[in-house]
C-alpha cells in the first residue's frame, strides 16, 4: 500500500499533471481551439452518428462503449472522493482537465482510425498500442501499453467499479443484512450478469452500451437539472465556492478549509483523468471500432464523450453534494454522494444513485473488458489466440468477484497508478505523432469549407 501510495505521489505529483494539461493544451492551440470552434459540428455529427455498414459498428454505438468506461464511479464516487480530498476546488480542475482534454481525445480518436486493422467478422479493433508500434514504429511500446492496460482496465478498474456496485447496493437496500458474505453474492452475481455479454463479442457489447449509456445518463442529468432549478438562488454561491477554493482561498463556512492548491489541482486532475480518461488511451480502443469515412470525424465524437461525462455528469454529482452541505460530514465515496442525494431530494435519492451506479459501473466493466481484449487481440493475434481470449475472460470475471470483497484504499490506488503508467505512453506517443493529427483535421476542415453539405471522406495514401 505504502509503496503504491508512494508511485502515485511521483507521478501524480508533477509529472502527469503538467504532461496531461500540457498535451492538452498543446493540441487546443495547434487545432485553433476546436473544442470551441467546432462545438456546433459536434452535435451535428453527432446527429447522424447512428448508420454504419451491416457488419460494422457505428460511430454512436463506438461513443456509447467508450461512454460506457467513461461514465461509471468516477461520475459518482470519484467525484465525492476527490471533492473530500482537495476540496471543492478540485472541481474546477476537474473542468478544465475535460476542456483541453476533448482536444487530446480528438487527436486519439484520430490515431486509433488511422492504424486500425479489420477482424475477420468485419468489425475494427484498434488503440494506442496499434498507432505507437504502426505509426510511432516503437513495437515496444505498444507492447507495454498493451500489457498495462490489460492490467488496468479489465482487472484493477473493474475491481472498482464492482466494489462501488457493493457498496451502492449494500448501503441503499442491504442496510440491516446480517448475511455473511453478502458482498461475495453480489459480486457473483454482477460477474454473472457480465459473463453474459462479453462472451457475445464486441457487437452484443456495442448493443447493450448503446441503449444503457443514454438512457442512464439522460435520467442522471434530468435529476441534476431539476434540483438546480429548485435551488437556483444557491447555484452562483456554489460555484463562487468551487472558483475560491481553487486558487487557494479558504472556506470557512461548513467547515471546508485547509485544501491548498496543490491538493485540489492534484485530485481534480487525477479523478477528472479516471473518470473521463482523455489521454490515457483506453477510449481510442472504442473509437477505432467505428465506421465512419473520415478519422477526424470520429474525433469530434470522442470530444462530446468528454463533455458529457465531465462537464455534464461530474458536475452534476458536485451540485448535489454542494448543495447538500454535507461534504464536512466525514463521508467519502458512494455514501457521501447517497448521503447527499437525500438531503437535497428526499429519502428516495440513496436508492436512484444505487440503481444510477449498478448501471454506470457495470456498462464500466463492459468498456474496460472490450479496451483488454482489443490488446490481447494485438498480443496474441496468431494460433492460440482462442484459448488465451477464454483464460483472458475467466480472470476478468474472476477479478470482478474479488473486487466486490476488496479493500476500496488499496483498489483507488493502484487504479491512479495505471492510469498514470497508461497515459505516460500514450501521452507520449500523441505528442510524437501530432504532425499527421494535424494534417488529418485540417483535411476535414478544408473539406468541410470547400462544401459545408457534403460529409468528407478521408483518401488514406498507401
Amino acid at each position: 500500500m505504502e509503496l503504491v501510495k508512494a508511485a502515485n505521489g511521483i507521478l501524480w505529483g508533477s509529472l502527469m499533471i503538467w504532461l496531461l494539461i500540457g498535451t492538452g493544451v498543446f493540441y487546443t492551440v495547434r487545432l485553433g481551439f476546436p473544442q470551441i470552434r467546432h462545438i456546433g459540428h459536434v452535435f451535428k455529427v453527432l446527429l447522424g452518428s447512428r448508420k454504419a455498414e451491416e457488419k460494422g459498428i457505428s460511430s454512436f454505438q463506438a461513443l456509447c462503449t467508450g461512454l460506457a468506461a467513461q461514465v461509471g464511479t468516477g461520475n459518482i464516487a470519484g467525484v465525492a472522493t476527490a471533492l473530500v480530498s482537495g476540496g471543492p476546488g478540485a472541481v474546477f480542475w476537474m473542468w478544465i482537465t475535460a476542456l483541453v482534454g476533448m482536444a487530446t481525445i480528438s487527436a486519439e480518436a484520430i490515431l486509433a482510425q488511422l492504424f486500425r486493422v479489420k477482424n475477420a467478422d468485419g468489425t475494427y479493433r484498434g488503440g494506442p498500442a496499434y498507432y505507437l508500434e504502426k505509426g510511432l514504429g516503437q513495437k515496444w511500446m505498444g507492447i507495454l501499453f498493451a500489457i498495462s492496460i490489460i492490467l488496468a482496465m479489465p482487472f484493477v478498474f473493474n475491481a472498482v467499479q464492482c466494489n462501488s456496485i457493493v457498496a451502492g447496493v449494500r448501503g441503499a437496500f442491504l442496510k440491516e443484512s446480517s448475511t455473511a458474505n453478502i458482498e461475495l453474492y453480489l459480486g457473483i452475481v454482477v460477474a454473472i450478469i457480465t459473463g453474459v455479454v462479453i462472451f457475445g463479442g464486441l457487437r452484443r457489447i456495442a448493443k447493450v452500451a448503446e441503449i444503457v449509456v443514454p438512457f442512464m445518463a439522460i435520467m442522471y442529468i434530468a435529476i441534476a437539472l431539476v434540483t438546480m432549478i429548485m435551488n437556483i438562488t444557491e447555484i452562483p454561491a456554489i460555484i463562487s465556492l468551487v472558483f475560491k477554493s481553487a486558487f487557494g482561498v479558504r472556506q470557512v463556512a461548513g467547515g471546508i478549509m485547509g485544501h491548498t492548491v496543490a491538493q485540489a489541482l492534484r485530485y481534480g486532475v487525477a479523478r477528472g483523468l479516471f473518470s473521463n480518461e482523455a489521454g490515457m488511451g483506453s477510449t481510442p480502443n472504442a473509437h477505432a471500432t467505428a465506421e465512419v469515412k473520415h478519422p477526424a470525424r470520429q474525433g469530434f465524437i470522442a470530444m462530446f464523450g468528454v463533455f458529457v461525462d465531465t462537464i455534464i455528469v461530474c458536475s452534476a454529482t458536485t451540485m448535489f453534494i454542494l448543495l447538500s452541505g454535507q461534504l464536512s460530514s466525514g463521508l467519502t465515496g458512494v455514501e457521501l454522494t447517497q448521503t447527499s442525494m437525500q438531503t437535497v431530494v428526499g429519502s428516495w435519492g440513496p436508492y436512484f444513485i444505487s440503481i444510477a451506479l449498478m448501471f454506470f459501473a457495470w456498462t464500466s466493466i463492459l468498456g474496460n473488458y472490450y479496451y483488454g481484449e482489443s490488446n490481447l487481440m494485438y498480443l496474441f493475434s496468431g494460433p492460440g489466440s482462442n484459448i488465451m481470449l477464454l483464460i483472458y475472460r475467466l480472470a476478468v470475471l474472476g477479478m470482478i468477484i474479488f473486487g466486490a470483497v476488496s479493500s476500496v484504499p488499496l483498489v483507488w490506488e493502484l487504479a491512479d497508478f495505471f492510469n498514470g503508467l497508461m497515459a505516460l505512453l500514450n501521452l507520449v506517443g500523441i505528442i510524437c505523432l501530432s504532425g499527421m493529427v494535424v494534417k488529418v483535421f485540417r483535411d476535414y476542415e478544408n473539406q468541410l469549407r470547400l462544401n459545408p453539405e457534403r460529409e468528407p471522406v478521408y483518401a488514406k495514401k498507401e
